[in-house]
């Protein structure tokens, strides 16, 4: 496996990679596809995993989110091929786009996802760190990741980019 850009000639497979993932949820194909399109789409940080074949198994993307003016990454979605899960790809996709946000020196990582999960990446609840969420009712599941430059200042209301308000 190897993780690397997103290219021009993935989108498909991205698509049917986010649409197998998610089944059978409508959604998150698309969100994907506006993401791209939007003014907080950062290219450098839509990563796929792909098989020895350079087959797309894999995908993660962090989009431009704000919390009150101060830019922070919004991550998500997050997709593994369903014949491809529980084989690590997933871990390999989030350490690497982590990593990527720390070296672009972005402050901090925000998603919506299992608390469970995405524990072992350093994940904590956003109220840990005086984060709200877009909606008050995802506050179980609302989590941020801090990075280097990441400061205590840094707190109120989270949003993401713009696509993710048409959810």
């Amino acid at each position: 496996m190897l993780i690397r850009r997103e290219t021009p000639a993935d989108v498909d497979a991205i698509r049917a990679v986010t649409a197998a993932a998610f089944a059978p949820s409508p959604l998150e194909a698309p969100l994907v596809d506006e993401l791209r399109a939007c003014a907080g789409w950062l290219p450098a940080l839509s990563l796929v995993a792909v098989d020895s074949s350079d087959a797309v198994i894999g995908h993660v993307v962090c989009t431009r989110g704000h919390i009150a003016a101060a830019p922070v990454l919004g991550l998500g979605p997050l997709s593994v091929h369903p014949d491809h899960h529980t084989r690590g790809v997933g871990s390999a996709l989030m350490h690497t786009v982590l990593g990527a946000a720390d070296a672009l020196s972005e402050p901090l990582v925000a998603l919506l996802g299992d608390p469970g999960y995405y524990h072992r990446f350093g994940f904590v609840l956003s109220d840990v760190h005086g984060i709200l969420p877009p909606d008050p009712a995802w506050q179980p599941h609302f989590q941020v990741r801090t990075l280097a430059t990441y400061t205590p200042a840094l707190r109120g209301a989270f949003a993401y980019a713009e696509p993710f308000d048409r959810l």
